[in-house]
């Protein structure tokens, strides 16, 4: 009997890297037995010890890392140079873990040989992750580490352009000697995603991805009453005040438009800078942007490896093309980037000028390497045009005032203020969005109250 299965294609070569066979019904129905088996035994067993497995599975990933890189390389298409993601992911697992204690301790009211009022934070039960490819370890663990930590069992259903993570997350688990069923990872189709969220066969689901996608969730949970945590579409924009450090402004936004292959749910895809200083910033941005190296990601010499799919990338060509079309100026000549060539997943970086919000450039999301760069008159304008998109992700101002910072922060609707920083998710602080960018909170003690559910508990003595 044919058994359907899921193709990972390299944006390295175009060339078939990875398939797997889709589980069938019947181990799909076991697995989530399981996983809802398993959990109330899981949630008694003392948070230290939870916390020692997750460790366990995390040192075990840092083990493989020089593996891990060159796998990423070929699944999605970051350059070897940049590394893998066992520093940021340690960096959020010390911390979350650090403070788990606090974030999930009763809040209590009273307590007395009486009476005791308090209330305790409950796992929700069964946890279903389904993760991205752009940052397929972080994403996948922002929300597996906590959920596991706050005494849920986790189902993940990782992307097929990163399929290999997914098995690598349960080795990791698997060695780490975590009871079975705990932590499953199985290779899904979208059908049977939503058929597992919309049968209540979980109790959450932890999503990052398109707007699109986060839709479709939405609709299979309505009328399940399961919690929903979406992280989805992003237009972060920046601000370039007159009294901001060029050099290090410049330098910044750069790596935060094109790092990734600008495939950052929070890197900058519009940048306003103050009149007095634009023509100054865009002669660095354009100086920094040339200095890239565009090829195979294998290779220590590349800075910008392709698009993680050639469709992506031809995506990005079209919206740079309209902007052109018009009335906009592309400032980057791609002859300076000979990797670049059309249908392929390989895009040279690009700045784009003489925009406008009536060009997409500036108003949807591109998730590639090119960023839109407006001059503005005021504060203003600039808040008015960095409010001026369905999207709500991060927001960041550069200038050397904070109290400045912090009042146009409080004007922007955004998930997170930055000030002279962009493209950083800090772990003491929540990851959250607002507007189209959904609804979702990882990272910070909220992150594990989204992941549990509070109960009250009222006791007394006559």
């Amino acid at each position: 009997m044919y058994q359907k299965t899921v193709r990972l294609i390299s944006p390295v070569n175009g060339e078939l890297y990875a398939e797997r066979p889709l589980i069938n019904d019947d181990a799909l129905d076991d697995a989530l037995t399981l996983s809802r088996r398993v959990q109330t035994a899981w949630a008694k067993v003392p948070l230290n010890e939870r916390i020692a497995y997750c460790r366990k599975a995390l040192e075990h990933l840092k083990k493989h890392d020089t593996d891990i890189v060159k796998e990423l390389a070929w699944q999605m298409g970051r350059p070897v140079r940049s590394g893998g993601e066992n520093s940021p992911l340690e960096e959020r697992f010390n911390y979350m873990s650090g403070i788990a204690g606090r974030a999930l301790a009763p809040l209590t009211e009273e307590y007395s040989d009486r009476v005791r009022r308090y209330i305790s934070r409950v796992p929700h039960g069964v946890v279903l992750v389904i993760a991205p490819w752009n940052y397929p370890y972080l994403t996948a663990c922002n929300a597996i580490f906590p959920a596991l930590i706050s005494g849920n069992t986790v189902v993940l259903k990782h992307a097929v352009q990163t399929l290999l993570v997914g098995e690598r997350l349960q080795q990791a688990f698997d060695a780490s000697g975590i009871p079975a069923g705990v932590f499953q990872n199985l290779v899904l189709d979208h059908a049977q995603t939503e058929k597992i969220i919309s049968s209540r066969r979980v109790n959450f689901v932890n999503f990052t991805g398109s707007v699109y996608a986060g839709q479709v969730i939405e609709r299979a949970a309505a009328g399940q009453f399961i919690g929903v945590g979406l992280e989805l579409g992003g237009k972060d924009p920046a601000y370039v005040c007159e009294d901001a450090d060029i050099e290090k402004t410049a330098e910044m936004l750069i790596d935060g438009a094109f790092f990734n292959s600008g495939q950052c749910c929070c890197g900058i895809e519009r940048i306003y800078a103050a009149k007095p200083v634009y023509e100054k910033f865009l002669e660095k941005c354009v100086s920094l942007t040339k200095s890239y190296v565009l090829g195979n990601p294998l290779e220590q010499a590349t800075t910008i490896g392709p698009m993680a799919q050639a469709r992506y990338a031809e995506g990005v060509r079209k919206q740079i093309s309209a902007a052109v079309s018009a009335g906009a100026r592309t400032l980057i000549d791609p002859a300076l980037f000979p990797a670049d060539k059309p249908g392929s997943a390989y895009v040279a970086p690009q700045i784009v000028v003489d925009v406008s919000h009536d060009m997409e450039i500036m108003t949807e999301e591109n998730f590639g390497p090119v960023v839109g760069i407006m001059p503005v008159s005021s504060d203003a304008e600039a808040i008015k045009l960095m409010n001026d998109s369905h999207y709500g992700l991060t927001a960041s101002v550069w200038t050397s005032d904070m109290a400045r910072a912090e009042r146009i922060g409080e004007e922007l609707d955004t998930g997170t203020i930055f000030m002279n920083r962009c493209d950083y998710v800090d772990p003491a602080l929540c990851w959250t969005g607002c507007k189209d960018t959904g609804r979702g909170v990882t990272m910070s003690e909220i992150g594990f109250h989204q992941l549990t559910r509070p109960k009250s508990h009222h006791l007394r003595k006559f």
